[in-house]
C-alpha cells in the first residue's frame, strides 16, 4: 500500500523525464533536525508525506523503546493541528507506535500544540509527537517531538533518533483502519484539556472578581488556526469576558485565505483585527498563531496610533507579571528562575540583576530553554518564565514549551487590571523602561539561497579578506592553523565582546586586549555548545549594542538580531546608534549590495 497522490506525482515526473525535479525530491532524505521534521508536503524522500512520516515514526518508536525505561507501558502522546494531511500523519504515527507495542495517548481531533507537552509531563509518557508546521505557509507541515520530560528533544537525543530513522526507513504498515478502537489507544482529550485549563488558572489567576467585573473589550484573531475555542475556554477559566473575534480568521482553515503567511509577526497580519477594533472603538488586539503556541498583541495609544508590541517587549511585560505573582505566592526572588534565548533582549537580565531572581540565557529555541528550566526545577527553582523574541512564551511549568493560550489569558488579565486604573499596557511597558533601562531592537534578515555565498560572507566576517582595510583582530590558533580576524569596530563603535559558536571562540573586553594574540587549544572556548554545521556569531559594542548573526535552520536566510540599550533612558541616542549599527550590518559585515542579497 502507498499514498496514491504522491505516487502519481513521482510517476508524472518519470513520464516527463524531469530528472532535475526527481533528484531534488528523491536524492537527499529529509533531515531530522529542529525538534523533528518540517518541510513542504509533496512526494519524495526530501519532503513531508505519508512515507516520510511512517519512516520517522518507525525510527522514533525504535529509539524510544531502547532508550526510555518502561517505554511501552508509559506510552506516547500524539496530537495534530488542522493543516492538510495532519490527521492522516497523526494516525500513521499512532499505527507505527502500536505496531511496536506502545500504549498511545491520542488527541484524535485537531488541537493546539501545547496539549502534547502538557500530556507528556502529566502522564509521565515516554515521548510525544505533534503534527504541525506552526505558522509556516499552507503547503508545509511538521513532525515535532517531545522527550519524556515534556520538553522538545535536543542533542544527542535528536542525533540518535535521526540514526534510528535511517535504520528503519522502509515503511512497514500504511493501514490506519481501526486505530480509534484499538485497545492500546486512549483518547485523552477530555481529561487532559480539563487538567490543562485547571493547572493554568490555579497557578496564574490573580483576581477573579476584578477579572469578571472588567469593562475591558478586546479583539482576538486565531489566524485561521485552532486557537479560538481553547482561547475562549482559558479566558472563562480566568473569569475574563469573552473576546470579539475576527470572523474571517476565527475558524480553522488550512489554506489561510486572508494572509499569505499566517504569522502574527508578519507585516499586515493583524490588519483585519485592527480594522474590527477601530470600527468598534476597541483599543486592544490579541492573537495566536495557527497552532496556538505563540502570542501577539497590539494596543491603540492615546494619539490614536497602534503599538504593535515586539516579542521582547511582551517578554519584559510577562516577566514583570510573573515576578509579581511569584512574590504574592511567597516564592523567594532568589528561587524564581527565568530564561530567554541568546538572541532575545537583555532587558530580562537587567531585571534579574535589579530584582534578584535567577536568570540565564540559552541557545535559540525552546528545546534549549525548556530543558534548562527543567534542570533548574530539579535544583529547587520555581519555573517562572521562558521566552524568545519570536513571540514564544512559557509562563508556567505544566507546559515545557511555548503556550500562546496561557500567555493570552495572563496578558488580558493584566490589561483588565490596568484598565481599572485608567492605564494602558503601553503605560506599563514605559514604567518598566523607567526602572530597568530603555531597550530598542531591529531584527531582520537577508535572503541568501546560495549556501556557498553564505559561507563566504561568514568566512569574511571571521577571517577577513585581502580587500578589507578595516581594523581587525589577529588571534592566531596554531592548533587550527588559522588566524581569527574579527572586526574591532562596527559602525565606528569599539567591539567589546565576541562569541563564535561555529568554530568555538568567546572573549570579553576585546577592545582592551592587544590586537595580536596566540591562543591555546582550549582558550576562550564558549559556554554554549559549538556547531560547525551552522553559522552564529555575536558581537557587543561599547555603546550598549549587541548583534547576533546566524543562519536559519529551516529557511535560506541570514538572520540578525540587533539591540541597543540606554540605561539612562536616552531614546534618541539609542535610536541613532541602532540605525548606524543596522546600516553597518548591511554595508560592513554582510556587504549586501556587493553580494546581491
Amino acid at each position: 500500500m502507498s499514498d496514491p497522490i504522491t505516487r502519481s506525482q513521482i510517476e508524472r515526473l518519470v513520464a516527463s523525464g524531469d530528472e532535475q525535479q526527481l533528484e531534488l525530491l528523491l536524492q537527499h532524505p529529509i533531515e531530522f533536525g529542529t525538534a523533528g521534521l518540517r518541510a513542504r508536503m509533496e512526494a519524495g524522500y526530501s519532503r513531508l508525506n505519508q512515507l516520510t512520516v511512517i519512516s520517522a515514526s518507525q525510527g522514533l518508536s525504535a529509539y524510544v523503546e531502547h532508550n526510555v525505561p518502561d517505554a511501552h507501558e508509559r506510552g506516547v502522546v500524539v496530537g495534530h493541528d488542522h493543516r492538510h494531511n495532519s490527521t492522516v500523519f497523526a494516525q500513521l504515527t499512532v499505527r507505527a507506535f502500536l505496531d511496536r507495542g506502545f500504549r498511545v495517548y491520542f488527541y484524535p481531533q485537531m488541537g493546539l500544540t501545547p496539549q502534547v507537552p502538557f500530556a507528556v509531563k502529566r502522564l509521565k509518557a515516554a515521548c510525544g509527537v505533534m503534527i504541525t508546521a506552526s505558522h509556516n505557509p499552507k503547503d508545509d507541515n511538521g513532525y515535532k517531538v517531545y522527550w519524556e520530560n515534556g520538553a522538545q528533544i535536543k542533542p544527542p537525543v535528536d542525533e540518535g533518533i535521526a540514526a534510528s530513522i535511517t535504520e528503519h526507513r522502509k515503511p512497514l504498515n500504511w493501514d490506519i483502519a481501526g486505530i480509534s478502537g484499538h485497545e492500546r489507544v486512549v483518547d485523552v482529550t477530555a481529561d487532559m484539556m480539563d487538567a490543562y485549563f485547571d493547572a493554568a488558572s490555579r497557578q496564574l489567576l490573580q483576581d477573579r472578581e476584578l477579572n469578571s467585573s472588567t469593562q475591558l473589550r478586546y479583539v482576538y484573531t486565531a489566524m485561521h488556526g485552532v486557537g479560538a475555542p481553547f482561547a475562549a475556554r482559558m479566558l472563562r477559566a480566568f473569569g475574563l469576558p469573552p473576546f470579539i473575534g475576527v470572523p474571517e480568521q476565527l475558524k480553522p482553515d488550512p489554506d489561510f485565505p486572508t494572509v499569505p503567511f499566517p504569522n502574527p509577526e508578519e507585516k499586515g497580519a493583524l490588519d483585519l483585527a485592527k480594522d474590527l477594533a477601530d470600527a468598534q472603538g476597541i483599543s486592544l488586539v490579541v492573537a495566536n498563531d495557527p497552532d496556538a503556541d505563540r502570542f501577539a498583541a497590539a494596543e491603540k495609544q492615546a494619539d490614536g496610533s497602534w503599538l504593535m508590541f515586539t516579542g521582547d517587549q511582551l517578554g519584559a511585560i510577562f516577566a514583570a507579571c510573573v515576578l509579581e505573582m511569584a512574590r504574592s505566592s511567597g516564592i523567594p526572588d532568589a528561587k524564581l528562575a527565568m530564561v530567554n534565548s541568546t538572541v532575545s533582549s537583555r532587558m530580562l537580565e537587567s531585571m534579574a540583576q535589579k530584582e534578584g531572581f535567577h536568570y540565564t540565557d540559552t541557545l535559540t529555541g525552546f528545546k534549549w530553554m525548556a530543558n534548562e528550566l527543567a534542570q533548574l526545577q530539579t535544583r529547587g527553582y520555581f519555573v517562572g518564565l521562558g521566552y524568545e523574541e519570536a513571540i514564544g512564551y512559557m509562563i508556567h511549568d505544566h507546559v515545557l514549551d511555548k503556550d500562546g493560550v496561557t500567555a493570552l489569558a495572563v496578558f488580558v488579565q493584566l490589561a483588565a487590571r490596568l484598565h481599572a486604573d485608567g492605564r494602558r499596557v503601553g503605560d506599563y511597558l514605559e514604567s518598566l523602561y523607567a526602572k530597568y533601562g530603555f531597550y530598542i531592537s531591529a531584527n531582520s534578515y537577508f535572503i541568501c539561497p546560495d549556501p556557498a555565498k553564505m559561507d563566504r560572507i561568514f568566512s569574511r566576517i571571521r577571517y577577513g579578506d585581502s580587500t578589507d582595510n578595516s581594523k581587525r583582530t589577529e588571534y592566531s590558533r596554531l592548533h587550527k592553523g588559522e588566524v581569527l580576524r574579527y572586526p574591532r569596530t562596527i559602525g565606528g563603535f569599539p567591539v567589546s565582546y565576541i562569541r563564535d559558536l561555529t568554530i568555538g571562540f568567546e572573549m570579553n573586553n576585546v577592545d582592551q586586549q592587544t590586537q595580536s594574540l596566540s591562543l591555546g587549544k582550549n582558550e576562550y572556548w564558549p559556554k554554549f555548545p559549538v556547531s560547525p554545521s551552522s553559522h552564529m556569531i555575536t558581537f557587543e559594542t561599547r555603546n550598549g549594542a549587541r548583534l547576533t548573526m546566524r543562519t536559519s535552520g529551516t529557511e535560506p536566510k541570514l538572520k540578525y538580531y540587533l539591540e541597543v540599550c540606554s540605561r539612562e533612558g536616552d531614546r534618541e541616542a539609542a535610536a541613532r546608534d541602532l540605525d548606524v549599527m543596522a546600516q553597518a550590518v548591511a554595508k560592513e559585515l554582510v556587504r549586501s549590495a556587493e553580494n546581491h542579497i
